[in-house]
């Protein structure tokens, strides 16, 4: 099988369906251990979230059986940025350790409670794809981005843009992000003339222009102010 990115080497993006498949197994043990009152469960699911997010993805359960049984009978599929997963299971994590913390302390509902909540959003976003606390991150990161570090004009000649090309999308990318090159073929196939940005070969670029995530784009005139944001 041929693959874009290297499931342990490119760890700036993930298959999308790897964190499903996480998200599918720690939700199913959370609740098994709600439902049985085999709390424990939850402090090893929690212990197996936090070992995979200090020491990588193999070291990480069930990132080993999506990548080495799953994803090779099946194919890559889309890529995603892996900063939003990975901060789902650093919450996920914390939420398991303080549901295990409160059944040793004999804070049975709170630790049930807390079970309950991991299982139920675990499920949903194995199910659906709505991983709330991916979402929190991105919503996060866009707003740090946004109201921050807002990109109110860009030095084209830096860009290496085009000199007299009129309103032209400037575009931070990455050259593994999917959603990228959705974007970019989109913008294209409007019409719009776009320069691209690798935050890989330029991240001073990102750290200058505050991207907090790719795909970032905005309209640019001629004299290099920003017009409208467009992603």
């Amino acid at each position: 099988m041929i693959r874009k990115a290297d499931p342990y080497r490119d760890t700036d993006v993930i298959d999308t369906r790897a964190p499903r498949t996480n998200q599918a197994i720690v939700g199913a043990l959370s609740a098994l251990a709600v439902l049985t009152g085999w709390w424990p469960i939850l402090g090893v699911v929690a212990a197996q979230l936090a070992i995979g997010l200090v020491f990588g993805r193999r070291y990480c359960l069930p990132c080993l059986l999506y990548f080495e049984v799953i994803q090779p009978r099946i194919g890559e599929g889309p890529l995603e940025d892996s900063r939003p997963p990975r901060f789902a299971n650093v919450l996920g994590a914390l939420f398991l350790g303080a549901a295990t913390a409160a059944y040793i302390a004999g804070a049975t509902l709170v630790g049930q409670a807390l079970g309950v909540l991991v299982a139920g959003l675990a499920l949903l976003a194995a199910s659906t794809g709505l991983c709330v606390g991916c979402e929190m991150y991105r919503i996060a990161a866009r707003v740090r981005g946004v109201r921050t570090r807002r990109i109110d004009s860009v030095d084209l000649a830096e860009l290496g843009a085009p000199v007299g090309a009129g309103e032209i999308v400037v575009q931070f990318t990455h050259p593994l992000c999917t959603d990228c090159r959705t974007l970019e073929d989109d913008l294209r196939s409007a019409g719009r003339t776009v320069v691209t940005v690798d935050v890989s070969r330029r991240p001073e670029l990102a750290r200058k222009y505050g991207v907090a995530l790719v795909p970032t784009a905005v309209a640019v005139g001629p004299g290099g102010m920003v017009t409208e944001r467009l992603a």
